[in-house]
């Protein structure tokens, strides 16, 4: 392991990129939330990759981004929001029976791919090989933890990134 891998910062360039992509994700929660379809559509790629885990019924997100239901079905208000790499995860809950967490994945300023999970644990990992080697010894990157479900048992998943 090099300790110049370590102890030096991460590009102000590099630094840039995430907060403009945690900036659009942002900016896509508030387009949803005001009905703002014009703003919401220039974020995302038209080509998106989407996958889903929890119950069908709840693939609420992608029933509004493709206008199979309005925005005010299902209200999204991320509790948090984090930059991993190239991945904006949003996190939310809604007392004891809804959890959710969204992954998505940037390019160039443009969303790509979007993963979502409903009533579902999640734990990013880092599985490339720098990662090994650099920065996290567990290399687990990002980790849900919504206060109020900690004792709700839900099925958990590992995201490799």
């Amino acid at each position: 392991m090099s300790a110049n891998a370590i102890e030096s910062p991460m590009p102000e360039s590099f630094l840039k990129v995430e907060m403009q992509n945690k900036g659009i994700v942002d900016a896509l929660y508030k387009g949803l939330s005001n009905g703002h379809t014009g703003t919401v559509a220039k974020l995302i790629a038209s080509d998106l990759e989407w996958w889903f885990h929890g119950p069908p019924r709840c693939q609420h997100m992608m029933r509004i981004l493709t206008g199979e239901s309005s925005h005010t079905k299902f209200k999204f208000e991320p509790r948090s929001i984090e930059v991993v790499g190239d991945c904006v995860i949003a996190e939310g809950w809604e007392g004891a029976q809804v959890y959710w967490v969204h992954v998505w994945t940037l390019k160039d300023g443009v969303i790509t791919q979007f993963r979502e999970y409903f009533n579902t644990w999640l734990t990013v990992k880092d599985i490339s090989p720098h990662g090994w080697e650099i920065r996290h010894e567990n290399h687990t990157l990002w980790q849900s933890h919504p206060r109020d479900l900690f004792s709700r048992s839900l099925p958990g998943l590992i995201l490799g990134i």
